[in-house]
């Protein structure tokens, strides 16, 4: 929906002479909210891998009590077995003394019977204490059981991104060097190709090599449908001094940005769902505007692509 709506606008763009204030106020509000929504992302990223270590920390506590039952079962057992061992030191006393006195035969059988009845009580105590004990291993073991699927899952989407990142590197191996980077960290592939084969200065329209290295990254983001793909603009900060179409920066980097979508999208396989672009103007550089190589490494497109946590997220709410 938000590729449609970036492409309508670009469409209306493209279709007039000049931007009206309206729809450069429209294209910004629509880029604060691509903003917003990538910064959500970025959260409930956060979010998850919090509820990963709370669910840690609850499995530790469940095998805390889990030990504490098993000590404390123990206790009732040791309990146990010392009030048999009085009840046959009493039943003992008690057919000795049978012989001598039926006085001290019915203060035995007392005794026999206050005995008799705290055994019994110990027992049910006991038997209700293995009950809460099985039911707590029964718990832990459930709970360790979603902890390691959880673990699993997540091993096999990193394991899945080092593989999707070595496939990148492979297909677009040609162009590293050249102005294009390949990069995996915090759970994510990015893929960062400066202007240089990408653009003309000031210009949306791709190049030859560009399209070339942006169709070999299709071929392989095809085979991968389960991966979010952010495709964002970046600038240097020099004031945009074109003509025509665009008032900005930010506008060109999103231009280009939507460019390098409609590559990808000419590629039957990649779902144009999984598709998202947006323009980030001079506000995110990754080196300083006060050199020209500086620049240069400003101007560039970042393609981020970041696996799907559905499968973690009802993990994380199943713990």
């Amino acid at each position: 929906m938000k590729k449609q709506l970036a492409t309508s606008v670009f469409g209306v763009i493209l279709a007039t002479s000049c931007v009206s204030p309206k729809v450069y106020k429209d294209l910004e509000s629509k880029y604060a909210t691509l903003k917003k929504e990538n910064k959500a992302l970025a959260e409930e990223n956060e979010g998850l891998l919090s509820k990963a270590t709370t669910a840690e920390n609850e499995l530790s506590q469940l095998q805390q009590a889990y030990d504490e039952a098993i000590a404390e079962r123990d206790q009732y057992q040791q309990d146990y077995k010392a009030a048999k061992t009085n009840l046959d030191n009493l039943k003992a006393s008690y057919e000795a003394l049978e012989k001598n006195s039926s006085a001290s035969i019915a203060k035995n059988a007392q005794k026999n019977r206050e005995l008799l009845a705290q055994l019994e009580a110990k027992e049910t105590a006991l038997a209700a204490e293995n009950a809460r004990l099985e039911k707590l291993k029964r718990e832990l073991e459930e709970r360790s059981n979603r902890v390691a699927e959880l673990e699993s899952v997540i091993a096999a989407k990193d394991q899945a991104m080092t593989k999707l990142k070595d496939a990148i590197s492979s297909a677009l191996t040609d162009f590293e060097g050249k102005g294009l980077t390949v990069e995996q960290r915090d759970g994510k592939v990015y893929v960062s190709m400066e202007n240089k084969l990408l653009f003309q200065s000031g210009s949306w329209a791709v190049g030859g090599k560009g399209t070339q290295a942006v169709k070999q990254l299709g071929t392989v983001l095809a085979d991968n449908p389960d991966i979010a793909i952010l495709i964002e603009g970046h600038t240097d900060n020099v004031p945009y001094s074109g003509r025509g179409q665009l008032t900005s920066n930010w506008d060109l980097s999103t231009k280009r940005a939507t460019a390098i979508v409609n590559i990808l999208r000419d590629n039957p396989n990649i779902n144009p769902s999984n598709l998202t672009a947006a323009g980030r103007g001079e506000f995110a550089p990754i080196a300083s505007n006060e050199t020209s190589e500086g620049r240069a490494k400003n101007r560039r497109i970042e393609v981020i692509l970041t696996p799907k946590l559905d499968e973690v997220s009802k993990l994380l709410n199943d713990i």
